[in-house]
């Protein structure tokens, strides 16, 4: 499942990051912001308008992202607590 498949408030388990090229530099920035394997990850909320952007956070941080950048981003809700 991707992230942007996610319903607010539902928790999952970050399975990989999606690269189009081996230099990507979108996937390389979520990777920094800490869109790793295994780390847990909440849909807090999505927009108003076309549910863009969402917020979603990671540990205590929360982000906004842009609907085809959260689609990057699989997860595992099977795993989540």
């Amino acid at each position: 499942m991707r992230l942007s498949e996610l319903s607010p408030g539902a928790n999952a388990i970050v399975a990989h990051v999606e690269a189009t090229n081996p230099s990507d530099p979108i996937a390389r920035r979520l990777s920094d912001l800490g869109f790793v394997a295994g780390e847990p990850v909440k849909l807090v909320a999505s927009g108003p308008i076309g549910a863009d952007p969402l917020l979603v956070q990671i540990g205590f941080t929360r982000f906004a992202l842009r609907r085809s950048e959260a689609a990057r981003v699989h997860v595992d809700v099977s795993e989540a607590c």
